[in-house]
């Protein structure tokens, strides 16, 4: 292994985007989020939770209803990016308290106020007992949120990252967001690089070749197209590649922004003996 594929490569082990509403991406919206996940424990869940859930379930494989089972996985950490996920609960019982006091807040919506609360429903969903971290830093929080998962796997914090990002399209989400928010969620599971691990490759320095699509402006721009994801965008970005290197066999997809010298920031490659990783 180079030194600059230790620093800048990861293994991209499964991923999946949860649109409700977008045809090819269609997932089931946080009502009935039971399709996927199974009925048990969802009462009192988020919207952007049930999102959450939804992604993970689908990039792990997982048939609809299915639940983890076994030991924890002490390996496994969550990077979850979500700004608005939980503020219309902070606002329900912020409401509460001020009216009738503390007292009147349900014990069930109190957990809910929590701005860890995605990651660490995930975590506790699917048994992953690695570090747990939740980013709410604005429209870059998906990407923030790839280099938070590089730093855990190369530091051997973990030997694997859930990355989600996942937002809600209620109404003080919207207003919060000052413009039209689109609900949805995506995941990307990450693990360190390896040679011939046979799997998709994400480098996060990329030099060339250059792609041969671009997720981002001046290719397929998933806010005009879609809407804006907010928190999630860049982890919808990244699924989006994923599916665009190997499901539509373009091969290498690099994610906008793009530096000045006109290579993107990251990219998305199948991994092949044609593309040098091996």
């Amino acid at each position: 292994m180079t030194g600059r594929a230790r620093e800048t490569r990861l293994l991209l082990t499964g991923w999946s985007l949860h649109l409700p509403g977008i045809a090819e991406f269609d997932g089931a919206p946080p009502e009935k989020a039971a399709t996927v996940l199974g009925r048990k424990g969802l009462l009192y869940k988020e919207p952007s939770t049930r999102l959450a859930l939804c992604a993970v379930h689908r990039a792990l494989g997982y048939e609809p209803g299915q639940r983890a089972t076994g030991p924890i996985e002490t390996g496994t950490a969550v990077v979850a990016c979500s700004n608005l996920g939980n503020v219309e609960t902070v606002a329900k019982v912020t409401r509460a308290v001020e009216a009738e006091g503390g007292r009147a807040v349900s014990v069930l919506d109190a957990p809910n106020v929590s701005p860890n609360v995605v990651a660490s429903t995930v975590a506790l969903w699917f048994g992953f007992g690695g570090p747990n971290l939740m980013l709410c830093s604005g429209s870059t929080a998906g990407l923030a949120g790839l280099r938070m998962a590089s730093l855990l796997l190369r530091s051997g914090r973990a030997t694997r990252v859930v990355l989600v990002g996942a937002e809600p399209e209620d109404e003080i989400a919207s207003i919060l967001h000052d413009g039209p928010l689109r609900s949805g969620s995506a995941c990307a599971i990450l693990e360190p690089w390896r040679e011939n691990a046979g799997h998709v490759v994400v480098d996060v320095d990329p030099v060339a070749p250059a792609p041969r699509r671009t997720v981002g402006p001046g290719g397929f721009d998933v806010k005009e197209r879609w809407g804006d994801f907010y928190g999630a965008h860049g982890v919808v970005e990244l699924a989006l590649a994923a599916h665009l290197a190997v499901t539509e066999g373009e091969g290498r997809v690099g994610i906008g922004p793009r530096r000045p010298d006109g290579g993107p920031l990251v990219t998305v490659t199948e991994h092949s003996d044609e593309m040098g990783y091996r």
